[in-house]
């Protein structure tokens, strides 16, 4: 739909992600705003400067002035928004810089729309803004949202500007809530990526409490595939969920990549569980197949194999991820039992 697009967030895991995808499958100009905060890494989008349809802009969502000039400088006629504070933990540790870039950069990027009469917008969401479920039931696009993080309620915030923006001021906007994704690039504090490179290393695999929370796992291409599906062809307003129909215990994910990996279960260590822990997500993408003929194209098997693959091939990118800040914060965060 959109001939240059602003993706927002583009250098951190899943917007990286979409923009190579965009790229390869689209002839949409990518214009890319990030922060460059600890997760946004240039190195995701190594080769992307090379392309003449991609642009960097270094700067934040909350500077709506810096937005409206970016918008018009470049012709931009979409927005997709990933930009993001996502880890469950750091919002615990302390929710001021949710609240700013979640809540605040939606409300910035939001304004320059209606401003500049901008013809589609994507708000990234989560189905984490659904709370938890028990052991039973799926998350659908009606069920309510009761977020219990501080990240999950600054983006339930953010969704809630969207749908008041559609409502009062009729701008063109639509909304995905995904379940978790994995994939290349994938900064390793989040389940996956921190499980896979602990085990190359021989390093314990900590886990949260007794492991059996549940989580539906999609892989990251597939979402790129779906994001793109809801931007060009959702409907104004709309909420689009996308899960890849995997649901697997925290434990049964680390078992998979200890066996993938040919590494011993002793390097499990069960550490003290988060506070507020959701018990279970699993989603209902009926919507989205019915509506918009979108299919997971891997099984969970087959994505995990693929990721597996891109972190041992990209032993330089683990390296430079991993160092500085980042072991500061994994020594705080992780006290082994």
């Amino acid at each position: 739909m959109a001939h240059t697009l602003l993706v927002t967030g583009g250098a951190g895991f899943i917007g990286s992600n979409f923009i190579r995808y965009a790229l390869a499958h689209t002839d949409c100009r990518i214009v890319n705003l990030d922060a460059l905060t600890y997760a946004g890494n240039l190195e995701n989008l190594a080769g992307c400067a090379d392309d003449p349809r991609y642009v960097f802009v270094h700067d934040s969502i909350e500077n709506r002035e810096l937005v409206v000039q970016v918008c018009r400088k470049y012709a931009v006629d979409g927005i997709i928004n990933f930009a993001a504070e996502t880890h469950v933990d750091r919002s615990i540790m302390g929710a001021e810089q949710f609240i700013t870039t979640n809540v605040l950069g939606t409300l910035s990027l939001l304004d320059a729309v209606r401003e500049l009469g901008i013809g589609r917008y994507l708000q990234i969401s989560t189905d984490e803004v659904y709370g938890s479920l028990g052991d039973e039931g799926l998350f659908t696009e009606e069920s309510p949202l009761a977020p219990n993080s501080p990240y999950a309620a600054s983006k339930a915030s953010a969704d809630m500007l969207v749908r008041s923006y559609v409502h009062t001021h009729g701008i063109p906007a639509v909304t995905t809530r995904c379940s978790n994704n994995y994939g290349p690039y994938h900064f390793p504090e989040k389940l996956i990526p921190l499980m896979i490179l602990n085990a190359m290393d021989d390093q314990p695999l900590p886990v949260y409490g007794t492991g059996l929370n549940v989580r539906d796992w999609v892989y990251v291409e597939d979402h790129c595939a779906a994001v793109w599906a809801v931007y060009e062809r959702g409907t104004v307003g709309g909420v689009y969920n996308i899960g890849g129909n995997s649901e697997r215990t925290n434990l049964d994910v680390v078992r998979s990549i200890l066996g993938a990996i040919e590494k011993p279960e002793s390097l499990v260590r069960y550490v003290q569980d988060r506070p507020g822990h959701d018990w279970r997500y699993a989603i209902d993408a009926s919507k989205i197949r019915r509506e918009l003929g979108w299919e997971p194209r891997y099984t969970f098997e087959e994505g995990l194999e693929k990721t597996i693959a891109w972190y041992r091939e990209h032993p330089d990118w683990c390296r430079n991820v991993r160092s500085g800040a980042y072991k500061d914060y994994y020594s705080k965060q992780y006290v082994i039992n």
